[in-house]
């Protein structure tokens, strides 16, 4: 199964280039059987441009998570825990295999639907 993820396209660039190997969100799917985020960079370029394999999701409090992930976060400490300010907790999607795709999708016309706010199941 797969999910599409709203990334910003600053990050989207680092997962495939392989300098941000872990995505971090403040909440996550539910469903154990997503292996695959497909990536939408959202605004201003507004285009699905790939997909990961995930290795694994990393839940643990904010300050243990970052001490496990900085090296590859591709963020920076302030924007991490920033991003967490009012969270005791957070998730981070370990990224094992990148695909980028040759022609950028758009969502509206390849997936009949519009950016999610956080995350969309994709059958």
């Amino acid at each position: 199964m797969k999910v599409l993820l709203s990334i910003k396209p600053e990050f989207a660039e680092k997962i495939f280039n392989g300098t941000k190997k872990f995505e971090f969100r403040r909440s996550i799917f539910k469903k154990s059987q997503v292996k695959t985020v497909v990536v939408y960079a959202s605004s201003p370029m507004q285009r699905v441009i790939g997909e990961f394999e995930i290795g694994c999701i990393l839940c643990d409090e904010i300050n243990n998570l970052w001490e496990q992930t900085q090296e590859y976060a591709g963020i920076d400490e302030d924007y991490f825990f920033n991003y967490f300010s009012d969270k005791q907790k957070g998730y981070a999607i370990a990224i094992k295999k990148t695909r980028v795709y040759r022609t950028p999708l758009s969502l509206k016309d390849k997936f009949n639907m519009l950016p999610p706010q956080s995350f969309a199941y994709l059958q």
